[in-house]
């Protein structure tokens, strides 16, 4: 018996549809499951109880199951013995001569990977390099005529369209999931992957799906599922993915030289949001420039802290954590073009990209010792001592740059995160160098303005918004 939607319309007329009719409107994937669900993979990695401190993304329930056991029935003050993990995620082959791609936390530490395909054979995968900035790593095992996905052009996604992923959630082998592209280009902060624009949908992906492929309607490989967001630890509509474009040219630079190198612009840049009216602009678009990092390409081509940046080599910049991946897939050496906005006037400058450095520096640890005059600033809460010249050669400072604060006793600045300790390199755009020049540079500070200051703190600068309150 067929089953008939009813739909009232505003006019009270009823529009009836058959469930068929409905159903033959949406896509079909079974063509593209068929085709791919060949090339997507499983992938467990193992790793020795012995290191510790590794976390384990993706890990089964078995060994919460044994960890409950041992703490409820174990014996008092028995230490937890070291215990393998065991990592399960998935992956998908890109080459018939067996290259696989899948995150790096899927494989992170691991001393064993093995492979299992869709058809039951099982291979002892070789990581050939990895990438946690980007959480892409490239595995081998030796196959041939293997079946592969088909690579896609990510940059054409669009919001709308519809994507369909397979993997091995909880270790369910091919399993097949929809939705569509929520967002493109999203961005989820400096802390986490700050180099990668995701493709965010709303298919659900869940434990033992990161590293498997999202597919187009074409069948075409545009992501790799990388990330959820989630209050419960399972899916909730959020999932991200590595756009297929970022991931292939890691690939290509791990089989080429067996590490990522990234560009690299030497700025610092935040939002322009609380800082509009300070510089007077027509909209919050672009990245403030906080920080300009010395004998870089920014600092050689003229950028300067203040400048709002609004595109790289075209791109638009909405926002500021829009900058970093289209400055990280730049390749090093080359020119790009920076739209810069100062003074009300735009230009645009040639800059030479940098290499962003491998390893992680160390911030260093600044004392912040002062000497000399003091001062303060009724309306911002804040005092502030001169620096000496030793001191402030060991924070890099240049000669007559910044004051330290001593004390916050506002709690607007103390609400804007100041603390002391921190140096004020400019109050309002007016650069301070002394006590005596803070305090002029903040008599005109009124209640109900935001006074925008440039701090420093460790090796770190950026602006920060002290909003004065109106009943002060």
């Amino acid at each position: 018996m067929a089953f008939w939607h009813v739909r009232a319309l505003m006019t009270g007329a009823l529009v009836v549809t058959s469930a068929g009719a409905q159903a033959q409107a949406l896509p079909d994937f079974t063509g593209i499951v068929e085709k791919n669900a060949p090339a997507v993979v499983h992938v467990e990695a193992k790793t020795s109880g012995n290191k510790k401190g590794r976390a384990a993304p993706d890990g089964g329930a078995q060994d919460d199951q044994q960890e409950l056991l041992r703490r409820f029935f174990g014996m008092p003050g028995m230490p937890a013995p070291p215990r393998d993990q065991t990592s399960l995620g998935s992956g998908f082959i890109i080459s018939a001569d067996g290259y696989v791609l899948t995150n790096d936390h899927v494989v992170d530490e691991a001393d064993e990977v093995k492979i299992r395909l869709q058809d039951r054979r099982t291979f002892t995968a070789r990581v050939v390099g990895k990438d946690p900035q980007y959480d892409i790593a490239l595995l081998k095992i030796d196959g041939s005529s293997l079946p592969t996905v088909s690579i896609g052009d990510s940059r054409s996604v669009r919001r709308g369209q519809w994507a369909l992923a397979i993997g091995s959630p909880f270790g369910l082998d091919a399993t097949v999931t929809h939705g569509i592209i929520s967002a493109v280009g999203r961005n989820l902060g400096s802390g986490d992957q700050p180099y990668t624009s995701f493709i965010q949908t709303d298919v659900p992906i869940n434990r033992g799906n990161s590293g498997g492929p999202l597919f187009n309607l074409q069948g075409q490989v545009i992501g790799v599922n990388s990330q959820i967001y989630s209050t419960s630890g399972g899916y909730q509509g959020l999932s991200f993915s590595i756009p297929i474009d970022v991931a292939m040219n890691v690939v290509q630079q791990i089989k080429e030289k067996g590490y990522v190198s990234r560009g690299m612009l030497g700025v610092t840049v935040q939002p322009v949001d609380q800082f509009v009216k300070n510089l007077d602009l027509p909209d919050a678009n672009g990245a403030l420039v906080a920080q300009v990092t010395p004998g870089s390409g920014a600092d050689k081509a003229g950028i300067r802290q203040g400048d709002v940046i609004l595109s790289f080599n075209g791109t638009p910049i909405t926002q500021s954590p829009d900058l970093p991946p289209l400055v990280g897939i730049t390749r090093p050496g080359s020119t790009a073009k920076v739209e810069i906005l100062r003074d009300h006037k735009k230009q645009t400058l040639d800059v030479k990209v940098g290499e962003l450095p491998r390893d992680k520096s160390a911030l260093a640890e600044a004392g912040a010792a002062a000497g000399g005059g003091s001062g303060s600033s009724a309306a911002l809460g804040l005092s502030v001592q001169d620096i000496d010249a030793s001191t402030r050669s060991e924070l890099g400072l240049k000669p007559g740059e910044g004051v330290v604060v001593s004390k916050v006793t506002g709690r607007a600045a103390a609400g804007a995160g100041l603390q002391p300790g921190d140096v004020v390199l400019m109050v309002n755009q007016k650069r301070v160098g002394s006590s005596a020049a803070f305090r002029d540079a903040s008599k005109d500070i009124k209640p109900g303005d935001t006074a925008m200051l440039l701090v420093r703190r460790d090796d770190a600068t950026r602006f920060v918004g002290v909003t004065i309150p109106s009943d002060r």
